[in-house]
């Protein structure tokens, strides 16, 4: 089942049609701040659950010495489209951006497989020691461009951006 719109269909994402790309996604830029107020970004994997993302650093890293609990972290999300035609003709990712409230769990101080069988794979036994879990707790709204606009539509920004509710339901808190 596909959430991008045909001709015939609503041209803007819904919530839910948001929250399937980000579940089918795994890759992320996520942009923060310093300490010192520089300006960072940096590519994530990681996995939808329950409505918020998770992502797995190695303690040494730049996101894990920069987000704390409680920082706004920025986060877009490239979604591949095109299929095929895509191989043939350059065809951008339609994105998915947001902010989100970060959760930082230090190294050893949550139970993956508790929270998700998919999570365990991004931190594998080995590593679970010196790596810390972020968790994203996506707010207020997605900016989407082309996600549930039909493929050839994306030429036309009125046509492919949306703003989307994040919508957190029962984890809401």
């Amino acid at each position: 089942m596909t959430h991008f719109a045909t001709r015939t269909e609503s041209r803007h994402a819904s919530t839910e049609c948001v929250w399937t790309e980000l579940e089918r996604a795994s890759f992320a830029v996520i942009g923060y701040v310093t300490p010192a107020g520089e300006p960072r970004s940096s590519g994530v994997v990681y996995k939808a659950v329950g409505r918020r993302l998770f992502t797995v650093v190695a303690t040494d890293s730049w996101k894990a010495r920069h987000i704390v609990t409680g920082s706004t972290v920025s986060v877009t999300v490239p979604v591949r489209r095109g299929g095929v035609l895509s191989l043939v003709v350059p065809i951008p990712p339609a994105t998915i951006s947001f902010h989100t409230t970060a959760i930082v769990h230090p190294a050893g101080a949550i139970d993956v497989g508790s929270l998700s069988r998919e999570l365990e794979s991004l931190l594998p036994s080995e590593r679970r020691d010196g790596a810390v879990v972020i968790e994203l707790v996506p707010e207020d709204r997605f900016l989407t461009y082309g996600v549930g606009t039909a493929l050839m539509d994306m030429r036309d920004p009125a046509l492919s951006r949306a703003v989307v509710p994040v919508q957190h339901g029962q984890l809401e808190g």
